[in-house]
């Protein structure tokens, strides 16, 4: 990368911390043929490779995979980082939908929280209705219809829009119902809204996860740098997936002079670039619309190259090694590699549960407010059946909160109940 008259990047930055450790002074030019190296047909190599073994160069560095045919000619040096083969496309053709889409609206989190609330929901049901006398007058002689069970089965009617009755008689438990309907009114139209947001046409894109998917279409071109390491390897494999790659390219020509250029092709649609997947991420951070497939094949190293038996090349390897082992290298890294992007507005991020608090403390409030007032019902009742019986209040609540919590017979349905009338 040219900043006005100096180069500046990670390898500028590379060559300046293995300088100060092995303790030598440079000049920098760039190659005359903008090639990392090959060997043509005559024997010949091109590119940064052919510099050193004709002495226009005493070393080079670059983003220079290291090769057991470069290994033959040259020195190379121990890795200064790890890449790979991976494929560069637009986001446009490389999404795919998958089983649990229906699930991204919402993050884990707002799940979590959604699941608390209708368990909490079901329960404050549940008291209330035991609680209540005006929904449970006689816990004696009564069966209470509103079981824990059935109190589940109601509030998930509730938040399905698609009501299940009988439904309670008490105020408490209709305040508590009212509270959790308008929750499910929120927390639904915030669901839709997401999901449709976040959905694209499913015949706008084609998916491709990796080189089996590409190599099994013909829709979209793809192609690698021309006389690359990338693409030898796809030549020299005996893999069948990668050969039908290898011979597709071959036969379409579909091969591109630059990195610059492989880019570019993949940032105008229909066309996969395959290249090393460290400068596919550097591409990546650069230039938004695009992303870089999961699926990495034939790891291998950069490398530093000298001349063959240059005796600088020990050193060049332990200060590599040294900057690795103290995190220079992974500092490089991050510094070059950060990402310049914003999130995609086009795919909104999934709810989170501070976006939904005030909805949670609404149906929060209701809960808590039904399960006070079936309290205050009890209560109320307790008074005049006090007065009555001539005893003190307390101990006439008391003994309906006993009757009402431990009477069995109120975990029995309403149904049950109507059969056995005569």
């Amino acid at each position: 990368m040219a900043k006005g008259s100096q180069l500046e990047g990670f390898c500028m930055d590379l060559l300046s911390e293995v300088a100060k450790k092995v303790g030598f002074k440079y000049k920098v030019k760039l190659v005359k043929d903008s090639a990392y190296g090959r060997q043509d047909e005559s024997g010949s190599w091109n590119g940064m490779i052919g510099e050193v073994l004709r002495g226009e160069a005493d070393l080079a560095i670059a983003p220079l995979t290291l090769t057991a045919a470069r290994e033959k000619v040259v020195g190379m040096s121990k890795p200064f980082m790890q890449t790979g083969i991976s494929i560069l496309l637009r986001k446009d053709i490389s999404e795919g939908a998958g089983f649990f889409d229906f699930l991204t609206p919402f993050a884990p989190e707002t799940w979590i929280g959604i699941l608390i609330a209708y368990m909490c929901t079901a329960a404050s049901i549940f008291m209330a209705a035991r609680l209540s006398p005006c929904e449970w007058s006689e816990a004696q002689s009564e069966r209470n219809r509103f079981s824990f069970l059935y109190s589940l089965w109601y509030t998930a009617g509730g938040l399905t829009l698609q009501g299940a009755g009988p439904h309670p008689k008490a105020l408490s438990g209709r305040v508590i119902c009212s509270s959790w309907w308008l929750f499910s009114v929120v927390l639904l139209a915030c669901y839709f809204s997401n999901l449709s947001s976040s959905k694209t046409p499913e015949s706008s894109h084609l998916t491709v996860k990796g080189f089996e998917d590409l190599a099994g279409q013909d829709t979209i071109e793809y192609g690698c740098l021309a006389g690359s390491s990338t693409l030898a390897f796809f030549k020299n494999s005996n893999n069948p997936v990668y050969r039908r790659i290898y011979e597709h390219m071959e036969r379409t020509q579909s091969f591109v002079s630059s990195m610059d250029e492989g880019v570019k092709r993949a940032k105008e649609g229909n066309f996969a670039f395959i290249g090393e997947s460290v400068s596919l991420d550097l591409a990546v951070a650069r230039h938004c619309e695009l992303v870089r497939a999961h699926e990495v094949i034939g790891m291998r190293g950069y490398s530093i190259a000298t001349p063959l038996g240059s005796p600088i090349i020990k050193n060049l390897s332990v200060a590599i090694l040294q900057l690795s082992e103290a995190g220079e290298l992974a500092y490089l890294r991050s510094k070059w590699w950060a990402s310049s992007c914003i999130a995609d507005k086009a795919k909104p991020a999934a709810v989170q549960p501070h976006s939904l608090k005030g909805m949670f403390l609404v149906l929060a409030l209701g809960l808590g407010l039904g399960t006070l007032v079936a309290v205050l019902e009890l209560t109320f009742k307790s008074r005049r059946k006090a007065a009555e019986q001539q005893k003190p209040c307390c101990t006439v609540l008391t003994e309906e909160l006993s009757l009402r919590l431990k009477n069995s017979g109120a975990n029995k349905p309403q149904e049950n109940a109507d059969k056995e009338k005569p």
